[in-house]
């Protein structure tokens, strides 16, 4: 006997469509998206290593610089959602491929570059171009 919703005559089926072979979707973990939304305020500077007169500076004024993350894995992460948050889908091929060498794929790639960016990459490159 089948059953006829009529109330959400186009819902989804209560199934999922996927086989227990398929793989899961790109996600990251809370922590991983911690470090996408701390890495929104970090500048492309902070990815380069300070040179021994600036590090003089700022051991002589007290100036700062942005501290790298202990782990490896998770500083990788950092440093291409700086360069997603500041040039959205023009990504450094070495930093991508830094990205999947530490664990990650191109379809979480992909999914950091369409979040930080929320899909308005054109209305973006508009407002740059004025």
């Amino acid at each position: 006997m089948a059953y006829l919703d009529l109330e959400h005559p186009f819902a989804a089926p209560a199934t999922s469509r996927q086989s227990a072979d398929a793989p899961a979707a790109p996600a990251f973990s809370a922590l991983e998206w911690s470090v996408i939304a701390v890495a929104r305020r970090d500048k492309i500077s902070s990815l380069s290593e300070p040179g021994p007169v600036s590090r003089a500076f700022g051991g002589l004024f007290g100036l700062g610089r942005t501290s790298r993350l202990a782990e490896p894995k998770l500083e990788t992460l950092r440093r291409l959602a700086v360069h997603a948050w500041r040039r959205g889908y023009a990504l450094p091929a070495s930093e991508v491929a830094a990205f999947l060498t530490a664990g990650f794929s191109m379809a979480q790639a992909e999914l950091l570059v369409a979040s930080v960016t929320g899909g308005t990459v054109g209305s973006l490159a508009w407002k740059i171009a004025a």
